[in-house]
């Protein structure tokens, strides 16, 4: 396996011709890198060190080679962690069990978001120009945890929160408009 500084991956050849790109790990892809990682191992035949039963000893040489495909992935903080492991598989393991923990709080966030926007509401003091900020801050939030929140649920979010006052603008803008095509910035206008 050799480095490529260039990109954020390492190079396996090995395979004739092929080389296999195993991407580095970040905080945020580790579910693509676990995909790739295994369709790699699995590739040069070396897959079997993961998912080995307890008791069952495979190849020292396996062993290391997935290893070392492993660990030139990992950055120098989670490689310290994970270098106290045995085999492969325990590195795996916890590699895991780190992300996909992680995975489970990014999860609660986008719960917690999705139902503070459903709990929203307008006071009946509040300019609609703010209660558009709040809606834009939510959009925010949503992309900071790796997910898109479509302008069209944040445009009837505003017109289904106005006040009776305005009833009577919201239902013409319903009436001709099509809410799927308007952005959020466009009934602040």
């Amino acid at each position: 396996m050799t480095k490529d500084d260039t990109s954020n991956s390492a190079t396996v050849r090995e395979l004739g011709n092929v080389s296999l790109q195993c991407p580095k790990l970040t905080e945020t892809n580790y579910t693509t890198w676990a995909l790739m990682m295994e369709t790699i191992m699995k590739a040069y035949g070396i897959w079997e060190t993961i998912v080995a039963k307890e008791g069952v000893t495979t190849d020292e040489k396996k062993q290391n080679t997935t290893k070392a495909i492993i660990f030139q992935t990992l950055p120098q903080d989670v490689l310290m962690q994970v270098a106290q492991y045995s085999t492969a598989k325990e590195v795996w393991d916890s590699i895991k069990v780190k992300h996909l923990g992680a995975d489970l709080v990014q999860k609660a966030r986008l719960q917690t978001l999705r139902s503070e926007l459903e709990t929203l509401k307008i006071k009946p003091t509040e300019k609609v120009s703010d209660f558009g900020g709040k809606l834009s801050s939510i959009k925010a939030k949503f992309r900071g945890l790796g997910e898109n929140l479509e302008d069209k649920i944040l445009v009837r979010k505003l017109l289904n929160s106005a006040p009776k006052k305005f009833l009577p603008i919201v239902a013409t803008i319903e009436q001709y408009q099509d809410l799927d095509e308007m952005s959020l910035k466009k009934p602040l206008e």
